[in-house]
């Protein structure tokens, strides 16, 4: 099982973003941002499990992170992937923290949405000067 707190360490080590709780007394939902530009690459969240679709009214941990969107019609069909919650559900995918999917699949997850949302480069034109 993997938890928040294994994940937020992760984030901090990786990639020096410390976790940011945006709504005031809510300290179970956390984002990560990237620094330069303030864009997410993830948000960590409590949410009723029949609100994700699944049966009971008690709370789970999920993780949302940005996907390519050809992979997010494979991974909702494993254990351990929902189509994202609270989120575009054709760029995000939710991870329930209580499967029991690898850690180190999660945190692959979390660079693979970290490259997606990072600055892009911008393009330089090679006109020769003059034309």
């Amino acid at each position: 099982m993997n938890d928040r707190e294994h994940i937020i360490d992760f984030v901090k080590k990786e990639y020096g973003s410390s976790p940011e709780y945006l709504w005031e007394g809510d300290f179970d939902t956390a984002v990560f941002r990237h620094n330069d530009t303030k864009k997410w690459f993830g948000i960590i969240m409590k949410v009723k499990r029949c609100k994700l679709g699944l049966e009971g009214e008690e709370t789970t941990d999920v993780l949302n992170v940005k996907c390519d969107p050809l992979l997010i019609d494979a991974l909702v069909q494993q254990e351990g992937y929902l189509r994202a919650y609270h989120m575009n559900k054709r760029l995000w995918i939710s991870i329930l923290l209580e499967s029991s999917l690898p850690f180190e699949e999660i945190c692959s997850m979390i660079d693979q949405s970290f490259e997606l949302t990072k600055k892009k480069s911008k393009k330089t034109k090679n006109t020769p000067k003059g034309q």
